[in-house]
């Protein structure tokens, strides 16, 4: 009882809804349309579970991401999506573990529970996008190698991803968003896998409801820095 009073103090009447329905929708697409890679099934309820925490800007969503990613990555190894499998073990993970540092370092007025929401300018901006055009360069050239299966979108998914985890690291309201952007090229990647495997279409029902997550989370940050801002 006293759990459930803490969560219905911490998260909003809209937010446990929205984890509810999330839980719910990935949990009949599994039975549905999969029912047998429950590895899949685990990695997208904490993936889901992570999102929640994120949206609130609490470093335990980062703590979440490090285990999903790398579930993730084993499963993109097994459909030899090595773009993703890389991107996740090399780059999502490793900037995870750097976000969860700066993110317990920057806590709003002493708060551990609420990240500070920061600003970046445009010279950062273009330095980013700099980066993130040499990181799909470099990618796509060892994806190919690899004989990456889907290679333009997988290289995508290198530009999207390596955009989020920079933002999330700089805590910037702008990583959901990008991320939201992650979430529709995977949707179109696993929307390729599963017309091979019907039982990948439990992924994609995954990454849609990671995408209605990530896009309340872009409208729940732009909030919570206009909040500090005032305060």
């Amino acid at each position: 009882m006293i759990v459930i009073k803490k969560i219905k103090e911490y998260f909003s009447a809209f937010e446990i809804w929205l984890w509810i329905i999330s839980v719910t929708v990935i949990t009949a697409s599994f039975f549905i349309f999969d029912g047998k890679e429950y590895l899949t099934f685990f990695a997208s309820l904490i993936g889901v579970t992570s999102l929640i925490f994120c949206a609130k800007g609490n470093p335990f969503g980062q703590v979440l991401m490090i285990v999903f990613g790398t579930i993730y990555g084993f499963i993109s190894y097994g459909f030899k999506y090595y773009g993703e499998m890389i991107t996740y073990m090399c780059m999502t993970v490793p900037m995870a573990v750097v976000s969860l540092v700066s993110w317990l370092r920057n806590p709003f007025k002493g708060k551990h529970s609420e990240v500070t929401v920061n600003r970046i300018g445009k010279r950062e901006i273009a330095f980013m996008l700099v980066l993130s055009a040499v990181a799909s360069v470099i990618f796509w050239f060892i994806l190919d190698t690899f004989g990456t299966s889907n290679l333009l979108p997988s290289t995508a998914s290198v530009t999207t991803s390596f955009i989020a985890a920079y933002l999330t690291f700089r805590r910037s309201p702008f990583f959901a968003f990008a991320y939201a952007l992650n979430d529709v090229v995977l949707i179109v990647l696993w929307i390729l896998a599963s017309s091979v495997d019907p039982s990948y279409f439990s992924v994609i029902v995954c990454f849609f409801v990671f995408l209605v997550n990530d896009l309340y989370s872009f409208i729940n940050w732009l909030r919570m820095q206009k909040r500090q801002k005032n305060t």
